[in-house]
């Protein structure tokens, strides 16, 4: 409605100031009296203008109240629903009940250790197992080299490196045992060939 009147109350001040630039010239008293009534339209439309700043402020309140009414319902749901939640916890009886839960679990690990008491290993010498195993891994390896197949020994002797010229020094002392080692696969090799 406001903005009805600014527009209405604009064509009447165009029409007053028409008026007046008409008769400026020829009736003056005409003239003056569009000037006055030009006037009292704009007076009118300036309280058109802050009334209508008036309920926009109003209306920027009411949403901005809205907004904050909505905010504290949506606040006060979550405080109830985690009051539901939570129901009758608190530390104390969270800590009680973890508690418990240790016990039980203690309890369970008791259980599980008289049930398989007559099945532990404490008479197995970890020493006779690591034998075992390194006996079962010589095992392995001589069985894949059975299976490498024959290497002719005339290959394998030009494939050897030649003989050094010069003093022989002498060798640390693991380095020594794996040249023995390879010395002894060597023979191996070359009685398998044949």
């Amino acid at each position: 409605m406001l903005s009805k009147r600014e527009k209405h109350l604009q064509n009447l001040m165009d029409e007053q100031d028409a008026i007046a630039r008409k008769n400026i010239s020829t009736n003056k008293n005409a003239a003056r009296a569009a000037l006055q009534r030009k006037k009292q339209h704009e007076t009118a439309l300036t309280q058109t203008n802050a009334q209508m700043m008036t309920v926009e402020r109003e209306i920027f309140s009411i949403e901005a109240a809205n907004i904050n009414k909505e905010t504290f319902d949506a606040m006060n749901g979550a405080k109830v629903a985690m009051k539901n939640i939570h129901g009758n916890l608190n530390i104390d009886k969270v800590d009680q009940t973890m508690e418990e839960l240790r016990e039980q679990h203690d309890i369970g690990e008791q259980i599980a250790q008289a049930l398989t008491a007559g099945n532990d290993m404490q008479g197995i010498d970890m020493d006779d197992l690591d034998e075992e195993l390194a006996q079962l891994q010589q095992e392995e390896l001589d069985e894949k080299m059975l299976k490498t197949g024959s290497v002719p020994v005339s290959d394998r002797i030009h494939s050897l490196p030649s003989a050094a010229n010069g003093p022989v020094k002498a060798k640390p002392q693991a380095q020594q045992q794996e040249d023995d080692e390879e010395e002894e696969l060597r023979k191996l090799q070359a009685e398998m060939a044949m």
